[in-house]
């Protein structure tokens, strides 16, 4: 797995790429999170559509980002999600928690007026 960061506005967009399972020797979304929160970074905006595959090691990652920004005053969001991850968080009633938005225009709207 792969994370890349890019700003707009004052929302840090993570495109991932790549399964986010438990063969991945660090949970790296949480880390990477962990990171922009200790910069100040409080809109995080995770782009998963070239994330093909998660298993539960993953789905916990994703609740930890989600989690620890929340604590922390922040939003993490997530948009693009691929057939399988929609249909885990759909099962494991994720999607009732966790923001998620079809493109990154909505998502990014959705932050209020300064993301824009």
């Amino acid at each position: 797995m792969k994370i890349s960061e890019r700003s707009l506005s004052d929302v840090t967009v993570l495109d991932i790429e790549g399964r986010i399972t438990a063969d991945s020797p660090v949970r790296l979304l949480g880390a990477t999170v962990r990171a922009l929160l200790q910069k100040g970074h409080r809109r995080i905006l995770v782009n998963m559509e070239q994330v093909p595959f998660i298993d539960s090691t993953g789905l916990a990652d994703i609740v930890e980002a989600y989690t620890t920004t929340r604590r922390q005053g922040g939003d993490c969001k997530l948009e693009n999600l691929t057939p399988h991850v929609r249909e885990l968080l759909r099962i494991t009633m994720l999607s009732t928690v966790l923001q998620v938005f079809d493109s990154e225009g909505d998502a990014l709207a959705s932050f209020g007026a300064a993301a824009s």
